[in-house]
């Protein structure tokens, strides 16, 4: 029996994830849903929703969601980004990045040692070891490239990351709340959230500036893919369209930044995206194809934030810096962003981007690698 909402009703899917995500911003007004985060709203909404069958674990609609709003809203969320302004501060996080790598080989081959996973197992440690330090991305690309055929272990393993992803998720977002563990970091950040009641504030918005925001998003994006297409860079539109509006914001910040509408688009979108994540992690596809690779890639991401909170904690960056670093090497540059909207981390969005955009170029070569090495 399937899900009550089949993979294939569009527009029964993108009400569940518009709703989801709405639900969440309604949330954020709340004082249960200020503790959580919209953002832990959403994806909470559509875990729920999916592991009781209402909706499905994979459908186009959520493929449509990466591919398209993502890349819109990170255009949107980066009109006020004044590069002289931020460079500084892309740093420690990039630091924060590079031992969270290192956390996942090591992650990597502890597991690969702790849990057999038959003949074909070193494969499967290169995609993990590759999707936990750049992304999904990385994922389909390793197993391209160590000639996985497997078609039963590929979509094993992509339950099995989507459902620890998940998790591992709202555990990020829950470590800054967790005042003795953030004691014992800097507190180096400056956080927006503290002003999060202004955040809901009526704004004068006009018809023209939506119109003109949502325009340069979209010409930002077919730029960026455009080019990246052009240059034969797989995986690298999302860092020429940020660099793209990243100049365009520096060398005009005050036309760029005072489009209204922008941000709140972006974090809306942002939203369904959170809400997207929320129904592909489901429990019972898992246990039905793969519940080993869950203990796998659970303990690659132990070892992982093990790690860089020690890394961290030795460098003396803020635990803010080492979640949005680890973030990124998790699900790359989009869910690391993601998250420093949602938290009204600000200065922490370009770095977010940054440091995943640098994990989408790095760990297809890095995953392959420490798989021959495993072999």
């Amino acid at each position: 029996m399937g899900p009550l909402i089949p993979a294939t009703n569009t527009w029964g899917l993108l009400a569940v994830l518009l709703a989801a995500g709405a639900f969440g911003l309604w949330a954020e007004k709340t004082p249960w849903g200020a503790r959580l985060s919209g953002a832990v709203v959403a994806i909470g909404t559509t875990f729920i929703l999916s592991n009781l069958g209402v909706i499905p674990a994979s459908s186009p609609v959520y493929d449509m969601v990466w591919a398209y709003l993502v890349p819109l809203a990170i255009p949107l969320l980066l009109f006020k980004a004044d590069l002289r302004r931020i460079l500084r501060e892309a740093g420690p996080t990039l630091l924060a990045f590079l031992a969270g790598a290192v956390g996942t080989v090591v992650g990597t081959v502890v597991a690969y040692h702790l849990i057999p996973l038959g003949e074909e197992g070193w494969k499967v440690a290169g995609i993990f070891c590759a999707t936990y330090v750049g992304g999904s991305m990385n994922y389909v690309a390793v197993a391209e490239a160590l000639g996985l055929r497997s078609a039963d272990l590929v979509a094993a393993g992509m339950a099995a990351d989507n459902l620890v992803m998940t998790l591992y998720f709202l555990l990020l977002f829950a470590l800054p709340g967790i005042v003795w563990l953030r004691r014992r970091y800097h507190n180096r950040v400056e956080e927006a959230e503290g002003d999060a009641g202004s955040y809901w504030e009526g704004r004068s918005v006009s018809l023209l500036d939506l119109a003109i925001s949502l325009a340069v998003a979209a010409v930002s994006c077919a730029l960026g893919y455009g080019l990246a297409s052009w240059m034969g860079w797989k995986g690298g539109g999302i860092l020429v369209l940020t660099a793209l509006v990243v100049v365009a914001a520096t060398l005009a910040p005050g036309r760029l930044g005072s489009l209204g509408g922008a941000e709140e688009m972006g974090t809306l979108l942002m939203q369904v995206f959170f809400a997207a994540i929320g129904a592909s992690a489901n429990i019972g596809v898992v246990l039905r194809v793969g519940p080993i690779l869950v203990l796998f890639a659970a303990t690659i991401l132990l070892v992982h934030l093990v790690i860089i909170l020690a890394a961290g904690r030795l460098m003396g960056l803020d635990l803010i810096e080492v979640v949005i670093a680890s973030n990124a090497n998790m699900g790359g540059p989009t869910t690391a962003a993601a998250m420093a909207v949602a938290r009204r981390w600000e200065t922490l969005v370009i770095p977010a981007i940054l440091c995943g955009t640098l994990g989408y170029a790095t760990a297809t070569f890095i995953g392959v690698a420490v798989a021959h090495w495993l072999r």
